[in-house]
C-alpha cells in the first residue's frame, strides 16, 4: 500500500528505519532485530543505504524480504549517488516486481572521503530530479521526500530550503519524513512554515535515540541538527559518569519523551531511526501512550 494512504488511515503511528549491514554475513543478525521489532507493528519500515550508497545492492533484496517474509510495508531509499537512468530504472523495476509500493527519493550524501556532493549524472543532480523521474515513469509508486526542520546544511538559506521542499512536493512527493532533531519546537515551527506555503502533505517527524556521545556530535555537525544545551550537558554528564551505557540510557529516555510530546501535540506519527538496536526501540515504544 502507498504510505500516504496508510498515514491518513491510521494516526498516530510508529514507523521504523533500518540500516542494512555492509556484509551479508551480518544479515542473520539484522533480521533477528527485525523479528524482535515485529510486535511494534510499525505502519511502515524504511531501508537506507550505507554512506555514499555503499549498501545500494542490498536494499532491493532486503525490502523485498521485509514485505514477503515479514508482512511489513517497506519503503526503499533511493539516492542520486552513482545514479544513471539505467541503474534507476533497474532498481525501480525491481521494486515493482517485488510489490514494493514506496520509495524515499534523496540526493544522498557524498561517498566516504569526499567532502562535497558531486553528481554522477546530469540527469540526477538533486532529489527533485529523482522525484520528477519516478512520478513520470513509475506513477504507481508513492514517493517520500526529506524535510529539514533546522535547514539543510548546504542550503543557501532557510527560505531556499523550504522552496526546495515545495518543488519536490510539486513534482510528485506524497509525504515528507524529516531529518532528525532534538527539540520538538523546531519540528512544529517547521510544520507551520510548510503549511503557510500551502503544502498539505503529511510531515512525519524523525526521532533518533542517542546511543553514543561521539557519534551524535559528529552526526549533528553533518546534518545540521542542534543539540539543546541542557540535553548535551546531560549526555556529557552521563558519559563522564557511566560511559556509553549511561549515555544510551539518557538518549533513550529523551527519545521516548520526545516521541510522546510529538504525538500529544498532533504529529501524525513518529519515525524512529532504529540504528538496528531492538532494545532501544522497544524501550521507547513500550513507554508511549498512543
Amino acid at each position: 500500500m502507498r504510505i500516504g494512504e496508510l498515514i491518513e488511515a491510521k494516526r498516530p503511528f510508529v514507523s521504523l528505519e533500518f540500516f542494512p549491514p555492509k556484509e551479508r554475513e551480518a544479515w542473520a543478525g539484522f533480521f533477528d532485530v527485525v523479528e524482535r521489532l515485529l510486535p511494534v507493528r510499525p505502519l511502515f519500515v524504511s531501508v537506507t543505504y550505507g554512506a555514499g550508497g555503499s549498501t545500494h545492492a542490498h536494499t532491493l533484496e532486503i525490502v523485498s524480504r521485509l514485505k514477503t517474509a515479514y508482512g511489513l510495508e517497506p519503503m526503499a531509499h533511493l539516492t542520486c549517488v552513482g545514479a544513471s537512468r539505467e541503474k534507476i530504472r533497474g532498481f525501480l523495476d525491481g521494486l515493482a516486481a517485488a510489490g514494493v509500493d514506496n520509495v524515499l527519493a534523496l540526493r544522498g550524501d557524498p561517498p566516504k572521503g569526499q567532502e562535497q556532493f558531486v553528481p554522477d549524472s546530469e540527469d540526477f543532480q538533486h532529489a527533485s530530479d529523482l522525484v520528477a523521474f519516478i512520478r513520470r515513469e513509475y506513477p504507481a509508486l508513492a514517493i517520500g521526500v526529506a524535510g529539514y526542520p533546522e535547514c539543510h546544511p548546504e542550503a543557501p538559506s532557510a527560505r531556499a530550503d523550504l522552496d526546495f521542499l515545495r518543488q519536490k512536493i510539486a513534482l510528485g512527493g506524497d509525504f515528507t519524513v524529516t531529518q532528525l532533531f532534538f527539540d520538538n519546537d523546531c519540528y512544529f515551527a517547521f510544520v507551520d512554515k510548510v503549511r503557510g506555503m500551502g503544502i498539505t502533505v503529511p510531515i512525519v517527524p524523525g526521532v533518533l535515540p542517542v546511543m553514543s556521545l561521539a557519534s551524535v556530535k559528529r552526526l549533528s555537525s553533518l546534518c545540521g541538527a542542534s543539540l539543546p544545551p541542557a540535553y548535551l550537558a546531560a549526555l556529557e554528564a552521563a558519559d563522564a559518569a557511566g560511559g556509553p551505557a549511561a549515555v544510551a540510557e539518557v538518549g533513550i529516555a529523551h527519545a521516548r519523551k520526545q516521541a510522546q510530546d510529538l504525538i500529544d501535540r498532533g504529529a501524525p506519527g513518529v519515525h524512529l531511526y532504529t540504528l538496528n538496536k531492538a532494545e532501544a526501540v522497544l524501550s521507547i515504544v513500550s513507554g508511549l501512550t498512543m
